[in-house]
């Protein structure tokens, strides 16, 4: 295998990662109010107004969360951007 076709390769594998990720957070915070790794570590994702977190807000910070950069710049609150953003927060359980 090329040089070019093993970094072509790579990077589609990375695309398909990436994807999945979103989808995975699109689809779990709404059903089980967190990803999987939220609910494992006793975490769920709230939207600041109480209630359901809906479908938009997923949907805004999966997108963000892919982005990177808002998930590692947060404010005095230590909430990351692609939080403020959609609305939501990222709550403990006791």
């Amino acid at each position: 295998m090329s040089d070019a076709a093993f970094i072509s390769s790579a990077q589609g594998q990375s695309l398909q990662v990436l994807t999945l990720f979103v989808v995975l957070q699109i689809v779990a915070i709404p059903i089980m109010g967190g990803s999987i790794g939220h609910r494992l570590l006793g975490c769920y994702v709230a939207p600041l107004t109480g209630g359901w977190v809906g479908l938009w807000r997923p949907i805004v910070r999966s997108l963000l969360l892919a982005l990177v950069i808002p998930a590692v710049v947060w404010d005095s609150d230590q909430r990351g951007f692609h939080d403020k953003i959609a609305g939501t927060v990222l709550l403990r359980t006791s």
